[in-house]
């Protein structure tokens, strides 16, 4: 049964800006390799302070993407976002169901 999921990762502001956004591809390829979908594009949000010092860093890139994939399919995409240098933090979101659909992701089941 498809889910609908936001992802979220804040990659550490001090690498390049092209080296940010390759992942870009990178997440997405992980979704659809997992058999998941994304949902409309990726959202970069670009290069923002962060509210706290976290690592002793002060800025970082952001990226949020909407997806569809079945339960747990996901794990293997969080564990690569978990041990990669390059990302600060991550959070990936199940979407309630009327949430869902209100953001127009057919075929969300519970």
């Amino acid at each position: 049964m498809m889910r609908g999921y936001e992802l979220m990762v804040i990659i550490d502001g001090s690498v390049d800006d092209p080296h940010a956004q390759t992942w870009i591809k990178t997440v997405t390829e992980g979704i659809t390799a997992a058999g998941g979908t994304i949902h409309g594009r990726p959202d970069w949000w670009g290069r923002r302070q962060y509210a706290y010092p976290i690592n002793k860093k002060f800025a970082g890139y952001y990226l949020v993407v909407e997806c569809l994939a079945e339960g747990g399919a996901l794990d293997e995409l969080e564990r690569s976002l978990r041990i990669a240098d390059d990302i600060v933090r991550h959070k990936l979101i199940r979407l309630p169901l009327p949430e869902a659909e209100r953001r127009g992701m057919a075929g969300v089941t519970a």
